[in-house]
C-alpha cells in the first residue's frame, strides 16, 4: 500500500539526509510507533522493514528503544511455560 503525506520542507530535509531517506524514515517511524502500541508483531516489523533475521529486527527497535512492557505476570507465565516443555 502506498501512502502519500505532507511534511514541511526543512523536516524533509532533514530526513532526506539520513540514510534510507525520507521514505526510509517515515516507513521506521510507522513501524516503532506500530510495535509499541501492540498493533503489529516483531514479525510484521521484520517484514514491514525488509529485514533479514529476528536479530536484526531485535537490534532495530532496541536502538528504537521499542520496548513491550513485560510484568511479573507475563515472567510467570513464561517460567510455567518452560517447566511444562521440559517435562517428560
Amino acid at each position: 500500500m502506498n501512502v502519500a503525506i505532507e511534511i514541511p520542507d526543512d523536516i524533509g530535509r532533514v530526513l532526506a539526509a539520513q540514510a534510507g531517506g525520507v521514505s526510509r524514515a517515515v516507513l521506521e517511524a510507522v513501524a516503532v510507533e506500530a510495535y509499541r502500541s501492540g498493533a503489529i508483531t516483531p514479525a510484521q516489523v521484520r517484514q514491514m522493514l525488509g529485514l533479514h533475521s529476528r536479530w536484526e529486527t531485535e537490534s532495530f527497535l532496541r536502538r528504537a528503544e521499542a520496548y513491550h512492557d513485560y510484568t511479573m505476570d507475563d515472567l510467570e507465565r513464561d517460567i510455567a511455560a518452560i517447566r511444562d516443555a521440559s517435562r517428560p
